[in-house]
């Protein structure tokens, strides 16, 4: 059951839609002005360590100092 972001076209909102199951899928409302004009944004992910002794990190700041 995926969790996919939009944004919304009208005020500029970003939000998260937790989806059940894509056949009963609906167009998607933008929660804080009601719009329909949403677009789905591209969404991000961590990772975290897989157990190789490793450590692995979708993190953009600088490494330890």
């Amino acid at each position: 059951m995926p969790v996919y972001e939009y944004r919304c076209k009208d005020c500029g909102e970003d939000f998260d839609l937790f989806v059940r199951s894509a056949a009963q899928q609906k167009a998607p409302t933008c929660p804080r002005c009601g719009s329909t004009k949403v677009k789905k944004a591209v969404s991000l992910f961590g990772l975290s360590g897989g157990g190789s002794g490793r450590e692995s990190s979708a993190s953009c700041g600088p490494g330890p100092i």
